[in-house]
């Protein structure tokens, strides 16, 4: 049976955050190149960000070094009161990958806990199917 797996990160939790987005679960560390959220330079989370709110889907990619700008990263999350989180503290993985279709949820993450250091959250987004099926088993 594959081992249980800690959510290795914090939740990122600005004081004026007026949005949660949540996603599932990061991938194996293996796959980061930087120590934060959506990690995996293949992931496009930190392209689409900077598309929609910069015009520049390369504004936070750090290409020579095929990583991101997390500083930079990290004061965009702060300025506009995103908060980052998942929708699991602790998984088992069923399969050696990152996909969401071989993830078992072991503990989910306390949601009204994180929403009662949020006192200005607004909204909550996910970012994938199952992050939106765990929200949902929280509030029907």
């Amino acid at each position: 049976m594959p081992l249980l797996e800690s959510h290795p990160l914090q939740p990122f939790l600005p004081s004026n955050a007026k949005v949660l987005m949540l996603g599932s679960f990061p991938p194996q560390q293996k796959r980061w190149s930087m120590d934060f959220f959506y990690p995996n330079y293949q992931n496009d989370m930190w392209r689409i960000m900077g598309l929609l709110f910069f015009a520049d889907r390369n504004i936070f990619v750090d290409s020579k070094s095929k990583s991101f700008h997390k500083d930079a990263i990290i004061h965009f999350l702060q300025e506009t009161g995103i908060a980052l989180y998942d929708t699991a503290e602790i998984v088992r993985r069923l399969r050696d990958n990152a996909s969401d279709n071989f993830l078992e949820i072991v503990q989910h993450t306390n949601i009204e806990g994180l929403l009662q250091h949020m006192p200005q959250c607004e909204a909550i987004a996910t970012t994938g199917e199952k992050a939106t099926n765990e929200l949902i088993s929280h509030y029907p």
